[in-house]
């Protein structure tokens, strides 16, 4: 009986721990900084935010999340746009 709980236990949090190493970036948790910092998330910026990364403002947005700067540029920085930006950022590698 131990056991099985035991296996249970491991099924109910693998779910969980693959999510979050998946997730490792998110637009709502990781600071612009960071994802301007890993070329592969700023690739994705510069899919789905054309001229974000070049403009010469982002520095003072580095310890912002992309949902914080959402409501400075809400035309630009739609709901929409951020789904798409954390889809792709889940599928890039998690970082060791």
């Amino acid at each position: 009986m131990k056991k099985l709980m035991l296996a249970a236990a491991l099924m109910a949090m693998a779910p969980t721990a693959a999510f979050a190493q998946a997730a490792a970036y998110t637009t709502s948790t990781t600071e612009i900084g960071t994802l301007l910092d890993d070329p592969a998330a700023r690739a994705v910026l510069d899919k789905h935010l054309p001229g974000m990364t070049t403009n010469e403002q982002v520095d003072m947005a580095r310890a912002m999340t992309l949902k914080d700067i959402q409501q400075y540029s809400p035309d630009q920085v739609t709901d929409e746009v951020l789904a798409k930006v954390d889809a792709d950022l889940a599928k890039l590698p998690a970082k060791k």
